[in-house]
């Protein structure tokens, strides 16, 4: 089938259309949110509590690891309301680390933070996620009140760098490309972690450590690509900047945003900072929806983390995955 310039351009603007139309009900479904889309589980204590709970717990912490699923209306809701109430309770003590963001774009953080570049170019040159929409009030809120921000995540050309060719292919890299990751060599994931990253379902206690320098366990074939390396590779570099972060600031509380994957159990950041920083006081808020919802049994996730928050499916996402 011959297909025309005109063509093109009228199926480009559907899609332009149903972008924006997306993005509209994200952003409707977000204004609506309430309290009773979500509940909050100490696993501490064993009952429900409320957000401002977590923040008076917070006093005896330093990192706060805020696990959400991506596309989660709710959870993005709770996050940016989370690092404003941080904020009131602690004021510029407070200061925010994101996966989404790589060590190699903190510079254009900086520059746009300070008010130095526009929001057009930041956005390109800190290659901002398709649904960077669900984290910009955070960014706005930390610019807006002079906070931090740490981009903490380790770029996909050395994460896919390392999965195709391990560490040594790393250490080969000129040493200006080694600060935009974790030291070498980095420890890898191993134990119940390990076993989660080959896809085997475990809700087990979090061992005392779930990395190695051993040698990781076999992968599926996966087309030459070892996830293990690749993944160890991003959570290590997202524990090293927060550790960075923490001795270059003392007495600062982080709160530390990125997919559940990353710190449920107690696993992979969260063990990769106890190496960086053994004296760091973590807590752990694992998200997620829960189609029983408003009914939850609670004691099916209480080896997820510190704090179980449940949200209603019904809540429109913020994108389709």
């Amino acid at each position: 089938m011959k297909v025309t310039l005109s063509k093109i351009k009228t199926l480009n603007y559907f899609k332009a259309f149903a972008i924006s139309s997306l993005m509209a009900l994200g952003f409707q479904s977000f204004g609506q949110i309430t309290e009773k889309n979500y509940k909050i589980y100490s696993v501490k204590t064993g009952k429900e509590v409320a957000l401002n709970d977590i923040v008076e717990d917070m006093k005896n912490y330093d990192v706060l690891f805020f696990g959400e699923e991506h596309n989660d209306s709710v959870t993005h809701f709770l996050e940016n309301k989370m690092f404003e109430l941080l904020h009131t309770k602690y004021a510029d003590k407070v200061a925010l680390s994101m996966e989404m963001f790589d060590r190699d774009v903190q510079v254009v953080m900086n520059e746009y933070l300070k008010g130095d570049i526009r929001e057009k170019n930041f956005n390109k040159d800190a290659r901002v996620w398709s649904n960077y929409r669900d984290y910009k009030p955070m960014v706005e809120y930390a610019k807006k009140n002079k906070l931090d921000v740490v981009c903490a995540n380790a770029a996909s050309r050395y994460t896919n760098l390392a999965g195709r060719k391990g560490q040594k292919a790393l250490m080969a890299l000129p040493e200006d490309s080694k600060k935009y990751f974790a030291p070498l060599p980095y420890d890898t994931a191993s134990g119940k972690y390990c076993e989660k990253l080959m896809g085997l379902s475990s809700h087990d206690p979090s061992p005392k450590n779930d990395t190695s320098k051993k040698a990781p366990a076999k992968m599926p074939p996966m087309g030459g690509y070892n996830l293990i390396m690749g993944q160890s590779l991003w959570d290590a570099t997202m524990a090293y900047s927060i550790s960075e972060y923490l001795k270059k600031n003392t007495g600062k509380k982080v709160m530390q945003v990125n997919g559940r994957f990353h710190s449920d159990e107690g696993f992979a950041v969260v063990t990769q900072l106890k190496k960086y920083s053994p004296k760091a006081k973590t807590l752990i808020i694992s998200t997620g929806r829960e189609d029983t919802f408003p009914t939850i049994e609670w004691s099916q996730f209480k080896e997820q983390g510190d704090y179980i928050i449940m949200t209603d499916p019904k809540v429109p996402s913020t994108y389709k995955e």
